[in-house]
């Protein structure tokens, strides 16, 4: 499961173990974080400052595949996303009652189009990874991520 807080972290938990498996700083308060219908290992998550950020755990470990920001004013703070059920849209919701969508771009909604798509392959994909990580030494056995300082990336699309 995942959780996020104020202290700007995403964490990504094992029920079995007491310690996160990946901690994600994203640089500002985290107001949600939801996993996507249609994969075990991607999630996304909105921030303050207004940003939404995508991951894909199976495709990159330990940096957002792509992250927009989208609200127009600083005093304005995203606190709610979601993912839609059927299409490749998520939904966007501020403190003042606005809600924004976006268009996942073809690399992030290729699990919708994919016909060998089942809840035991995605329960597999996730064990793996996870399996990945708790191989690690005990010292090193949950990664603190931090938030790229690379220019926004074009895979999410207003619509």
């Amino acid at each position: 499961f995942a959780s996020c807080s104020a202290d700007w972290t995403v964490k990504i938990w094992d029920h079995n173990y007491s310690e996160p498996m990946f901690t994600f700083d994203l640089g500002n308060s985290v107001g949600d974080v939801v996993w996507s219908p249609y994969s075990a290992t991607v999630f996304g998550a909105v921030t303050d400052d207004g940003q939404v950020h995508i991951f894909d755990l199976s495709q990159e470990k330990y940096e957002p595949l792509c992250q927009q920001s989208v609200v127009q004013k600083k005093k304005t703070k995203v606190n709610h996303l979601a993912f839609n059920q059927h299409y490749p849209i998520i939904a966007v919701g501020d403190d003042r009652g606005n809600c924004v969508t976006l268009k996942l771009s073809p690399n992030l909604r290729k699990c919708l189009k994919d016909k060998a798509y089942s809840k035991e392959s995605e329960i597999a994909k996730m064990e793996k990874l996870l399996e990945l990580v708790r191989e690690l030494p005990a010292n090193n056995s949950t990664r603190i991520l931090r938030a790229p300082n690379s220019p926004l990336s074009r895979d999410i699309n207003r619509i």
